[in-house]
């Protein structure tokens, strides 16, 4: 429906002294984008064009026409100029068309060339505008001509003409903020939320949309690729220069051009060496404005947070180019391998892996997998695939070879996939995924489902910020310094947080001075739980399993002279923490102290945030251990042998309170142990602030030239 002003617009006029044919179906005229001529409205107090009204110049003449349009329901666009001496040649008449004149031009096919199969408005409509060039007394002016108003469509309400092309504008100062916004990595939702509360206008009336948008960010990236990768060498060596430890490597192909190029950090070099055991690889991402492929190297830190180790753009996925990645990280790492890497399903990557890094397990991201499961099954299961997912990850969580064999044989009968062919490679590729293989192997907990989050999140922070190919290799490290910074102080509010002791075990007490408490929460778990656990000692170890159960259980193999345990679950070797058989068969044995080994270093507290690192080399580790270690009581061990004396010297009489002195001394001594530990965490942890106030003030004090380059 058309408005009633709109309606009441509906005039035709035309000057018969300057009478022209008009043909608005002539498609080959040439149409100029209005926001590059628009000028400021000529003060008038007419609404409507009429004949004889005149402007000082044609552009002022459009601003009035596209003002009146705009009212109507309808915008404008120029559609033809003629001249006395044709058209360029002494401009005396110009045309002002709707933009829903004309017809659709027929393109020509072009095979080689694909087509955008973009649908077209234009309907023939005949509403125009003509203005006439005149001279008198020496002063040039533009009057009108002609006019019609006639529309053969439906004219549009006021809160729908905003989105026509026509009325949709960016500034400059919104262009430059919006640019400003794309390098920090938010998204255009994000953006456009931000400019509304800024600008105090209600969701949705900014006068530009979330796709003009997209359309100016992809116009900052239509960059010559030869330009863009100079523009990157130069910007490494650039941080190369200022930072000695920052490494990266490239490859040019025949023509000279840039190939493929990898790079990693100072601070990122130093996390892997502690938490270089257990690494992600990246490589389903891909940097769409460049169409290049991206690989991302990342771990998990001793407090359950992700840390980034380095980063690869390829030109193309192969299994050339992925070794040269695969041999570029070794290089940045000092040839130091993992010894575990989770990857996703790509067979060349897996060529690539056996290829350079023989020694490291190689295993396949579940999550990866997992999220292609709806495109993969969900049409061939129907209403079944929730009932076969479950059933899978069942499957998958299995401790035992075996009953994954018989289990998977089961389900594959049971859900009628046995030509399935995703279901197939599945199963070919499973000792490279389910965890009854995999087990005794090291993870860091990186297989689980909801780790991928907080990688994804991670990886996106850089990923959405794509603005330039230059300037990436600085929006990760903005985002690498900011997780770090994230870490830092994460890690200052969980030493903070007082440690909730829930067993009141020796054993539970002596691992929270330990263990982080992300590692220490962990291993409080299996400890609460092996309370429901019996043991019976065999002949060649223990045989744990629950108290309500009569058969299974697992065999546990204990060496206390050598401080020896395993389990047959494998908990430990897979996860660095020991599980709940393992430590009720040290409970049974009177261990009030977990075995040092069982321990691990890169689940204590003694390891540092890759912030920190920056500040020391991989040497001075162990003068950190010294350091920590050196803040336990000595008195705490030699209580904890005479306990473990008095209970092998009275066997009955520890029933009897025969060694509830010892307990009490032991219990007092590890609770002092805790506050000089906790003393030592928040000075630690003042320091840590007093450092970060430190690296705010200079980054507010950092000249113009600085923070442009950052």
């Amino acid at each position: 429906m058309m408005s009633e002003e709109a309606g009441q617009m509906l005039v035709v006029y035309d000057d018969p002294s300057d009478q022209r044919s008009v043909s608005l179906d002539d498609t080959s005229s040439t149409e100029e984008s209005p926001d590059k001529t628009r000028l400021s409205l000529e003060t008038t107090n007419d609404a409507i064009p009429y004949i004889g009204q005149r402007f000082a110049t044609h552009d002022a003449a459009y601003e009035f026409y596209s003002e009146f349009a705009r009212r109507c329901g309808f915008s404008i666009r120029r559609h033809r100029t003629e001249g006395k001496d044709g058209v360029g040649k002494g401009l005396t008449r110009r045309y002002f068309v709707c933009h829903r004149a004309g017809n659709t031009p027929v393109k020509a096919s072009n095979e080689s060339k694909p087509q955008r199969n973009r649908k077209s408005s234009r309907c023939g409509c005949q509403a125009y505008m003509r203005i006439s060039k005149a001279t008198e007394i020496g002063m040039p002016e533009w009057r009108v001509t002609g006019f019609a108003n006639h529309h053969n469509h439906e004219l549009l309400e006021p809160n729908q003409v905003r989105f026509l092309p026509a009325y949709r504008t960016i500034s400059d100062a919104d262009k430059s903020r919006i640019l400003m916004f794309a390098k920090t990595g938010i998204s255009v939702q994000q953006m456009m939320r931000l400019m509304e509360l800024e600008k105090c206008v209600e969701p949705g009336y900014l006068p530009f949309t979330e796709k003009d948008v997209r359309n100016l960010i992809q116009s900052f990236r239509k960059l010559d690729p030869e330009e863009e990768s100079i523009d990157l060498l130069r910007m490494c060596r650039n941080i190369k220069e200022k930072d000695p430890n920052f490494k990266f490597e490239y490859t040019l192909d025949s023509n000279n051009r840039l190939e493929n190029i990898a790079w990693s950090y100072a601070s990122s070099i130093q996390s892997y060496d502690i938490f270089g055991d257990a690494v992600v690889f990246d490589t389903t991402h891909r940097l769409t404005a460049f169409d290049m492929p991206l690989g991302i190297w990342v771990g998990v830190n001793n407090y359950g947070m992700p840390c980034f180790f380095g980063c690869v753009l390829l030109r193309e996925e192969n299994l050339r180019l992925l070794s040269w990645a695969l041999k570029a990280f070794l290089g940045f790492m000092n040839g130091k391998a993992p010894q575990t890497i989770l990857t996703d399903q790509n067979m060349c990557l897996k060529e690539a892996i056996a290829m350079e890094m023989p020694t490291t397990k190689h295993a396949l991201c579940i999550w990866m997998t997992v999220a292609k499961f709806p495109s993969w099954f969900n049409a061939v299961l129907g209403e079944r695939y929730t009932e076969w997912k479950a059933e899978f990850h069942r499957l998958y969580n299995l401790e035992s070879i075996e009953d994954f064999e018989l289990g998977w044989r089961d389900m594959v009968n049971s859900f009628g996939l046995h030509n399935n062919r995703h279901l197939a490679n599945l199963y070919t590729l499973r000792t490279l995924w389910a965890l009854p293989y995999l087990r005794s192997h090291f993870f860091a907990g990186m297989t689980a489902a909801g780790y991928s989050k907080s990688i994804n999140a991670f990886i996106q922070r850089f990923l959405s910020a794509q603005t330039r190919l230059a300037h990436f290799v600085e929006q990760v490290a903005v985002a690498v310094d900011f997780k770090d910074q994230a870490a830092e102080q994460q890690t200052m509010q969980q030493n903070l947080q007082n440690i909730c002791l829930k067993t009141g075990a020796p054993m539970e007490s002596h691992a929270a001075t330990v263990l982080t408490p992300y590692a220490f929460s962990k291993l409080q778990e299996q400890l609460v739980l092996a309370n429901h656990y019996a043991s019976f000692q065999m002949e060649d170890g223990f045989l744990v399993r629950h108290h309500t159960k009569l058969e299974g259980g697992r065999k546990v193999y204990w060496v206390p002279r050598e401080g020896i345990i395993s389990c047959s679950c494998h908990q430990f070797e897979f996860s660095g923490i020991l599980c709940r058989h393992a430590l009720r068969v040290l409970s049974t044995g009177n261990c009030f102290q977990i075995p040092e080994r069982y321990l691990p270093t890169r689940w204590s507290r003694i390891s540092t945030t890759p912030a920190k690192l920056l500040h020391g080399s991989p040497n001075d580790h162990g003068e950190r251990v010294g350091g920590d270690l050196a803040l336990f009581p000595i008195s705490c061990t030699e209580i904890i042998e005479q306990f473990q004396q008095c209970h092998l010297d009275h066997p009955i009489g520890k029933f009897f309170g025969k060694c509830t002195d010892l307990k009490i001394k032991l219990d007092r001594c590890f609770r002092e142990e805790k506050a000089v530990k906790r003393k030592a965490n928040f000075e630690q942890s003042k320091k840590l602030k007093e450092r970060l106030q430190t690296l705010r003030k200079e980054a507010a004090e950092r000249s113009p030239e600085e923070k442009n380059f950052m």
